[in-house]
Protein backbone atom coordinates (compact mmCIF):
# COMPACT_ATOMS: atom_id res chain seq x y z
CA UNK A 1 0.00 0.00 0.00
CA UNK A 2 2.90 2.21 0.64
CA UNK A 3 4.57 1.00 -2.09
CA UNK A 4 1.03 2.10 -4.49
CA UNK A 5 0.94 5.46 -2.54
CA UNK A 6 4.61 6.29 -3.41
CA UNK A 7 4.03 5.67 -6.98
CA UNK A 8 0.92 7.81 -7.07
CA UNK A 9 3.06 10.56 -5.97
CA UNK A 10 5.39 10.07 -8.54
CA UNK A 11 2.95 10.49 -11.40
CA UNK A 12 1.23 13.09 -10.25
CA UNK A 13 4.83 14.98 -9.92
CA UNK A 14 5.95 13.82 -13.23
CA UNK A 15 2.76 15.25 -14.64
CA UNK A 16 3.16 18.30 -12.68
CA UNK A 17 6.73 18.89 -14.28
CA UNK A 18 5.41 17.54 -18.02
CA UNK A 19 2.79 20.33 -17.84
CA UNK A 20 5.10 23.13 -16.05
CA UNK A 21 7.64 22.51 -19.38
CA UNK A 22 4.51 22.62 -21.79
CA UNK A 23 3.02 25.97 -20.08
CA UNK A 24 6.49 27.55 -20.01
CA UNK A 25 7.01 26.44 -23.65
CA UNK A 26 3.54 27.91 -24.87
CA UNK A 27 4.00 31.22 -22.69
CA UNK A 28 7.17 31.86 -24.19
CA UNK A 29 5.92 32.24 -27.79
CA UNK A 30 4.00 35.77 -26.51
CA UNK A 31 7.40 36.91 -25.80
CA UNK A 32 8.87 35.96 -28.97
CA UNK A 33 6.69 37.66 -30.24
CA UNK A 34 8.46 41.51 -29.14
CA UNK A 35 11.76 40.01 -29.18
CA UNK A 36 15.11 42.00 -29.89
CA UNK A 37 16.86 40.57 -32.87
CA UNK A 38 19.96 40.49 -31.26
CA UNK A 39 19.44 37.35 -28.78
CA UNK A 40 15.77 37.24 -29.58
CA UNK A 41 15.70 38.83 -26.17
CA UNK A 42 12.50 40.05 -25.03
CA UNK A 43 11.12 42.98 -22.65
CA UNK A 44 8.32 40.70 -21.54
CA UNK A 45 9.26 37.09 -20.43
CA UNK A 46 6.06 35.23 -19.17
CA UNK A 47 8.29 31.60 -18.64
CA UNK A 48 9.73 33.64 -15.66
CA UNK A 49 6.47 34.36 -13.58
CA UNK A 50 5.16 31.02 -14.16
CA UNK A 51 8.53 29.75 -13.12
CA UNK A 52 8.40 31.54 -9.91
CA UNK A 53 4.81 30.84 -9.47
CA UNK A 54 5.10 27.29 -10.15
CA UNK A 55 8.00 26.77 -7.33
CA UNK A 56 5.70 28.92 -5.05
CA UNK A 57 2.70 26.95 -5.38
CA UNK A 58 4.04 23.30 -6.26
CA UNK A 59 7.85 23.57 -4.45
CA UNK A 60 11.34 22.61 -5.60
CA UNK A 61 9.96 18.90 -6.93
CA UNK A 62 8.58 21.42 -10.16
CA UNK A 63 12.95 22.31 -10.75
CA UNK A 64 13.01 19.21 -13.39
CA UNK A 65 9.83 20.62 -15.38
CA UNK A 66 11.20 24.17 -15.31
CA UNK A 67 14.34 23.29 -16.57
CA UNK A 68 13.48 21.37 -19.28
CA UNK A 69 10.65 23.92 -20.61
CA UNK A 70 13.23 27.02 -20.89
CA UNK A 71 15.70 24.36 -22.41
CA UNK A 72 13.40 23.73 -25.11
CA UNK A 73 12.51 27.96 -25.36
CA UNK A 74 16.56 27.96 -25.88
CA UNK A 75 16.29 25.70 -28.56
CA UNK A 76 14.75 28.03 -31.13
CA UNK A 77 16.53 31.47 -29.00
CA UNK A 78 20.02 30.59 -28.55
CA UNK A 79 23.25 28.63 -30.04
CA UNK A 80 23.29 25.07 -29.16
CA UNK A 81 26.44 25.65 -27.14
CA UNK A 82 24.53 28.22 -24.84
CA UNK A 83 21.35 26.19 -24.59
CA UNK A 84 21.65 24.64 -21.36
CA UNK A 85 23.99 26.80 -19.18
CA UNK A 86 21.31 29.74 -20.19
CA UNK A 87 18.66 27.33 -19.20
CA UNK A 88 20.34 26.08 -16.07
CA UNK A 89 21.06 30.19 -15.49
CA UNK A 90 17.38 30.91 -15.55
CA UNK A 91 16.48 28.17 -13.60
CA UNK A 92 19.15 29.37 -10.77
CA UNK A 93 17.38 32.86 -11.12
CA UNK A 94 14.18 31.33 -10.04
CA UNK A 95 15.37 29.32 -7.75
CA UNK A 96 17.10 32.26 -5.63
CA UNK A 97 13.83 34.11 -5.90
CA UNK A 98 11.75 31.73 -4.07
CA UNK A 99 14.06 30.72 -1.53
CA UNK A 100 14.57 34.61 -1.08
CA UNK A 101 10.54 34.66 -0.53
CA UNK A 102 10.41 32.08 1.32
CA UNK A 103 13.82 33.04 3.87
CA UNK A 104 11.53 36.54 4.61
CA UNK A 105 8.45 34.95 5.13
CA UNK A 106 6.32 35.76 1.74
CA UNK A 107 2.91 34.79 2.11
CA UNK A 108 0.96 34.03 -1.28
CA UNK A 109 -1.90 35.56 -0.82
CA UNK A 110 0.15 38.59 -1.03
CA UNK A 111 -1.93 40.54 1.66
CA UNK A 112 0.63 42.47 3.05
CA UNK A 113 2.95 45.63 1.80
CA UNK A 114 5.80 43.13 2.96
CA UNK A 115 5.03 40.42 0.44
CA UNK A 116 4.21 42.81 -2.17
CA UNK A 117 7.98 44.62 -1.78
CA UNK A 118 9.79 41.10 -1.44
CA UNK A 119 8.10 40.26 -4.89
CA UNK A 120 8.97 43.60 -6.02
CA UNK A 121 12.44 43.75 -4.98
CA UNK A 122 13.41 40.28 -3.86
CA UNK A 123 11.97 38.15 -6.60
CA UNK A 124 11.61 40.56 -9.43
CA UNK A 125 14.91 43.05 -9.17
CA UNK A 126 16.91 41.10 -7.64
CA UNK A 127 17.43 37.65 -8.47
CA UNK A 128 16.51 38.38 -12.25
CA UNK A 129 20.27 39.53 -12.36
CA UNK A 130 21.36 36.51 -12.40
CA UNK A 131 19.67 35.32 -15.46
CA UNK A 132 19.94 38.45 -17.80
CA UNK A 133 23.77 38.45 -16.61
CA UNK A 134 24.38 35.11 -17.47
CA UNK A 135 21.87 34.78 -20.66
CA UNK A 136 23.73 37.75 -21.85
CA UNK A 137 27.36 37.02 -21.00
CA UNK A 138 27.08 33.55 -22.79
CA UNK A 139 25.59 35.59 -26.02
CA UNK A 140 28.82 37.60 -25.89
CA UNK A 141 30.90 34.38 -25.51
CA UNK A 142 29.06 33.06 -28.81
CA UNK A 143 29.43 36.15 -30.95
CA UNK A 144 25.76 36.78 -30.94
CA UNK A 145 25.54 39.81 -28.64
CA UNK A 146 28.59 42.45 -29.30
CA UNK A 147 30.09 44.71 -26.75
CA UNK A 148 28.79 47.41 -28.16
CA UNK A 149 25.19 45.96 -27.60
CA UNK A 150 25.79 43.93 -24.66
CA UNK A 151 24.47 46.94 -22.15
CA UNK A 152 21.03 47.01 -23.83
CA UNK A 153 20.64 43.37 -24.75
CA UNK A 154 21.25 42.72 -21.41
CA UNK A 155 19.03 45.70 -19.78
CA UNK A 156 16.11 44.12 -22.03
CA UNK A 157 16.85 40.58 -20.54
CA UNK A 158 16.70 41.33 -16.91
CA UNK A 159 13.49 44.24 -17.88
CA UNK A 160 11.84 41.18 -19.51
CA UNK A 161 12.38 38.70 -16.53
CA UNK A 162 11.13 41.23 -13.95
CA UNK A 163 8.38 42.19 -15.79
CA UNK A 164 7.22 38.17 -16.19
CA UNK A 165 7.44 38.15 -12.61
CA UNK A 166 5.68 41.34 -11.59
CA UNK A 167 2.90 40.85 -14.05
CA UNK A 168 2.33 36.91 -14.71
CA UNK A 169 3.14 35.76 -10.71
CA UNK A 170 0.57 37.98 -9.15
CA UNK A 171 -2.06 37.01 -11.32
CA UNK A 172 -1.09 33.55 -11.03
CA UNK A 173 -1.21 33.55 -7.69
CA UNK A 174 -4.88 35.52 -7.40
CA UNK A 175 -6.25 32.97 -9.63
CA UNK A 176 -4.86 29.75 -7.50
CA UNK A 177 -5.94 31.58 -3.76
CA UNK A 178 -9.07 33.28 -4.71
CA UNK A 179 -11.65 32.10 -2.49
CA UNK A 180 -14.01 30.97 -5.52
CA UNK A 181 -16.82 29.92 -2.92
CA UNK A 182 -16.89 33.06 -1.19
CA UNK A 183 -17.75 34.67 -4.72
CA UNK A 184 -20.43 32.22 -5.78
CA UNK A 185 -23.33 33.68 -5.52
CA UNK A 186 -21.89 37.85 -6.36
CA UNK A 187 -24.72 40.40 -7.33
CA UNK A 188 -25.73 40.79 -10.15
CA UNK A 189 -24.78 44.71 -9.65
CA UNK A 190 -21.14 44.04 -8.80
CA UNK A 191 -20.92 41.28 -11.59
CA UNK A 192 -22.07 44.05 -13.90
CA UNK A 193 -19.17 46.17 -12.41
CA UNK A 194 -16.52 43.59 -12.69
CA UNK A 195 -17.36 42.96 -16.10
CA UNK A 196 -17.06 46.42 -16.98
CA UNK A 197 -13.77 46.87 -15.37
CA UNK A 198 -12.37 44.31 -17.51
CA UNK A 199 -14.13 45.14 -20.92
CA UNK A 200 -13.09 48.92 -20.00
CA UNK A 201 -9.28 47.87 -19.37
CA UNK A 202 -8.65 46.32 -22.60
CA UNK A 203 -11.51 48.17 -25.04
CA UNK A 204 -10.86 52.10 -23.72
CA UNK A 205 -7.16 51.58 -23.42
CA UNK A 206 -6.82 50.04 -26.73
CA UNK A 207 -9.42 52.68 -28.56
CA UNK A 208 -7.06 55.47 -26.68
CA UNK A 209 -3.80 53.91 -28.21
CA UNK A 210 -5.29 53.51 -31.59
CA UNK A 211 -7.22 56.91 -31.82
CA UNK A 212 -5.54 59.29 -29.33
CA UNK A 213 -1.85 57.46 -28.75
CA UNK A 214 -2.03 57.94 -25.02
CA UNK A 215 -1.89 55.06 -22.34
CA UNK A 216 -1.97 56.95 -19.26
CA UNK A 217 -6.22 56.40 -19.12
CA UNK A 218 -4.87 52.51 -17.56
CA UNK A 219 -4.19 54.26 -14.29
CA UNK A 220 -7.60 55.46 -13.92
CA UNK A 221 -8.61 51.59 -14.57
CA UNK A 222 -5.99 50.14 -12.28
CA UNK A 223 -6.42 52.36 -9.27
CA UNK A 224 -10.60 51.26 -9.67
CA UNK A 225 -9.73 47.38 -9.74
CA UNK A 226 -7.51 47.67 -6.81
CA UNK A 227 -9.99 49.81 -5.10
CA UNK A 228 -12.64 47.70 -5.40
CA UNK A 229 -11.37 44.29 -5.66
CA UNK A 230 -7.94 44.42 -4.68
CA UNK A 231 -5.43 41.98 -6.13
CA UNK A 232 -8.17 39.67 -7.45
CA UNK A 233 -9.28 42.78 -9.58
CA UNK A 234 -5.74 44.38 -10.21
CA UNK A 235 -4.09 41.52 -11.42
CA UNK A 236 -6.24 41.07 -14.69
CA UNK A 237 -6.67 44.42 -15.43
CA UNK A 238 -2.48 44.75 -15.33
CA UNK A 239 -2.84 41.65 -17.56
CA UNK A 240 -5.15 43.33 -20.25
CA UNK A 241 -3.58 47.15 -20.45
CA UNK A 242 0.01 44.92 -20.59
CA UNK A 243 -1.22 42.83 -23.46
CA UNK A 244 -2.70 46.12 -25.04
CA UNK A 245 0.39 48.14 -24.92
CA UNK A 246 2.28 44.68 -26.26
CA UNK A 247 0.05 44.58 -28.96
CA UNK A 248 0.52 48.76 -29.53
CA UNK A 249 4.64 47.82 -29.82
CA UNK A 250 4.30 45.29 -32.08
CA UNK A 251 2.16 46.92 -34.56
CA UNK A 252 3.63 50.49 -34.05
CA UNK A 253 0.59 52.07 -33.13
CA UNK A 254 -0.17 54.88 -30.98
CA UNK A 255 2.50 55.88 -28.82
CA UNK A 256 4.61 53.74 -29.89
CA UNK A 257 4.51 54.92 -33.98
CA UNK A 258 7.05 56.40 -35.50
CA UNK A 259 9.80 54.98 -32.79
CA UNK A 260 12.56 53.05 -33.58
CA UNK A 261 13.42 49.67 -31.48
CA UNK A 262 15.14 50.56 -28.53
CA UNK A 263 12.98 53.57 -27.91
CA UNK A 264 9.65 51.34 -28.23
CA UNK A 265 11.16 48.60 -25.85
CA UNK A 266 11.76 51.64 -23.41
CA UNK A 267 8.38 52.87 -23.34
CA UNK A 268 6.69 49.40 -22.79
CA UNK A 269 9.15 48.87 -20.23
CA UNK A 270 8.11 51.33 -17.90
CA UNK A 271 4.39 51.40 -18.72
CA UNK A 272 3.86 47.97 -17.80
CA UNK A 273 6.48 47.98 -14.75
CA UNK A 274 4.44 51.35 -13.83
CA UNK A 275 1.21 49.16 -14.17
CA UNK A 276 2.18 46.37 -12.32
CA UNK A 277 3.43 47.59 -9.54
CA UNK A 278 0.50 50.66 -9.26
CA UNK A 279 -1.48 47.62 -9.06
CA UNK A 280 0.28 45.28 -6.60
CA UNK A 281 1.41 48.42 -3.91
CA UNK A 282 -1.96 49.59 -3.74
CA UNK A 283 -4.39 46.64 -3.52
CA UNK A 284 -1.77 45.24 -0.79
CA UNK A 285 -2.21 48.99 1.06
CA UNK A 286 -6.05 48.69 0.72
CA UNK A 287 -5.87 45.21 1.75
CA UNK A 288 -4.06 46.02 4.92
CA UNK A 289 -6.24 49.03 6.04
CA UNK A 290 -9.18 46.71 5.72
CA UNK A 291 -7.53 43.82 7.95
CA UNK A 292 -6.36 46.52 10.52
CA UNK A 293 -10.29 47.81 10.34
CA UNK A 294 -11.27 44.08 11.11
CA UNK A 295 -8.69 43.54 13.65
CA UNK A 296 -9.72 47.17 15.56
CA UNK A 297 -13.30 46.04 14.94
CA UNK A 298 -12.85 43.10 16.80
CA UNK A 299 -10.81 44.36 19.59
CA UNK A 300 -13.59 47.07 20.27
CA UNK A 301 -16.14 43.73 20.59
CA UNK A 302 -14.15 41.95 22.64
CA UNK A 303 -13.73 44.37 24.97
CA UNK A 304 -17.21 45.19 25.08
CA UNK A 305 -17.65 41.73 25.88
CA UNK A 306 -14.91 41.90 28.97
CA UNK A 307 -16.38 45.05 30.18
CA UNK A 308 -20.43 44.23 29.89
CA UNK A 309 -19.41 40.54 31.37
CA UNK A 310 -17.62 42.69 34.51
CA UNK A 311 -20.29 45.60 35.35
CA UNK A 312 -23.49 42.48 35.48
CA UNK A 313 -21.01 40.43 37.89
CA UNK A 314 -20.85 43.73 39.97
CA UNK A 315 -24.00 45.37 39.35
CA UNK A 316 -26.47 42.68 38.36
CA UNK A 317 -29.49 44.33 38.77
CA UNK A 318 -28.11 47.84 37.63
CA UNK A 319 -26.71 48.72 33.87
CA UNK A 320 -24.16 51.03 34.18
CA UNK A 321 -23.27 53.87 31.34
CA UNK A 322 -20.00 51.78 30.67
CA UNK A 323 -22.09 48.90 29.76
CA UNK A 324 -24.19 50.59 27.72
CA UNK A 325 -20.66 52.35 25.96
CA UNK A 326 -20.15 48.72 25.64
CA UNK A 327 -22.96 47.69 24.26
CA UNK A 328 -23.04 49.81 21.53
CA UNK A 329 -20.00 49.38 20.41
CA UNK A 330 -20.39 45.65 20.04
CA UNK A 331 -23.31 46.46 17.87
CA UNK A 332 -21.34 49.05 15.89
CA UNK A 333 -18.77 46.33 15.52
CA UNK A 334 -21.04 43.68 14.15
CA UNK A 335 -22.78 45.87 11.50
CA UNK A 336 -20.09 47.21 10.07
CA UNK A 337 -19.34 43.53 9.43
CA UNK A 338 -22.41 43.07 8.32
CA UNK A 339 -22.02 45.85 5.81
CA UNK A 340 -18.41 44.76 5.11
CA UNK A 341 -20.06 41.02 4.11
CA UNK A 342 -23.01 42.54 1.95
CA UNK A 343 -20.57 44.52 0.25
CA UNK A 344 -18.50 41.73 -0.83
CA UNK A 345 -21.38 39.29 -1.55
CA UNK A 346 -22.91 42.05 -3.82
Amino acid sequence: MERLGGLRRDVIVGFQNLAVAAVLFGSAQLGLVIGLNEGRTSPFWPPTGIAVTALLLLGLRTLPGILAGLAMINLTTTPPAAMIPTAIGSTLACMCAFWALRRVGFDIRLDRLKDALALVFLAAFGAMLISSTNGTALLLATGVVTPHTFLPVWLTWWTGDAMGVLVVAPFLLTLAKIPWRRYRHIGTARLTELTVLLAGSFGLVLFTQRALGIVFLAFPLIVWAAWRYQLPGAAPVAVLTSAVAIHAAVHGYGTFAGRDLLETMLILQLFNGSIALTGILLSVAITERQHTREELEDTCRQLGQAIGHLDRAMRPDDKSHLRGWAEQQQDAASSSRRRSDRGQAN
